[in-house]
């Protein structure tokens, strides 16, 4: 590893990795589709510590992994990237939906957003292996290797210490998200704002026929 940089080792010990429901979707889509015996050495690289310089950016997560080479490896985890259209799309029905709303803005994410993204014909998370586009630059072809698992799991780690990791993967930032939710909340119309119409002297008071 990097002379004088530590290594981020999982939480979690033994059995699943990921606690929150987000965290645990990701890695069981993922489980549901990659080599059961890879992942296993993925975990044991990621209880090791042997990841670091972990980075989520919009359409790729980046990190590397000490592995048996002198240098670490580098490994990059892609996913489409969702169109402006899209996003713009995803807000209005996020902001549509009050209690959606209210949690994000709140900093929580409610089970229900995988649905929005699905009705808009998007996907959250990677569902299958042609989602998920694994990169490493070690020797092993395996899909994924040993590396890019390892970076897997701790991914989802870092999403159980801030959901919004997700979004930021999908290309939207927690800022630029809530920002958008915010506006429609200041632009949404109040059901009980009514205008006041001006009171006449006939209006006012109508004598008994």
């Amino acid at each position: 590893m990097d002379e004088g940089v530590e290594g981020i080792r999982a939480r979690n010990k033994r059995g699943s990795i990921g606690t929150q429901w987000w965290s645990r979707r990701f890695i069981d889509l993922v489980e549901s589709f990659a080599d059961k015996g890879r992942l296993q050495r993925g975990r044991t690289y990621a209880r090791k510590g042997n990841v670091f310089d972990l980075k989520v950016q919009p359409y790729e997560v980046t990190a590397k992994v000490h592995g048996s080479a002198p240098d670490p490896y580098e490994v990059a985890l892609s996913i489409d990237a969702i169109d402006a259209d899209d996003w713009r799309a995803v807000e209005k029905e996020l902001a549509s939906r009050a209690v959606f709303r209210a949690r994000l803005l709140a900093g929580e994410m409610p089970p229900e957003i995988e649905w929005v993204f699905a009705e808009l014909g998007l996907a959250l998370f990677p569902a299958t292996a042609s989602d998920l586009h694994l990169m490493c630059d070690c020797p092993d072809w395996g899909d994924p290797c040993k590396h890019a698992a390892a970076v897997l799991y701790l991914l989802a780690e870092a999403f159980d210490d801030d959901p919004f990791l997700i979004l930021q993967w999908n290309g939207r930032g927690r800022d630029q998200l809530l920002s958008a939710l915010r506006r429609a909340t200041e632009t949404e119309p109040d059901p009980f704002d009514i205008e006041d119409e001006p009171l006449t002297a006939t209006g006012f008071w109508t004598p008994p026929s």
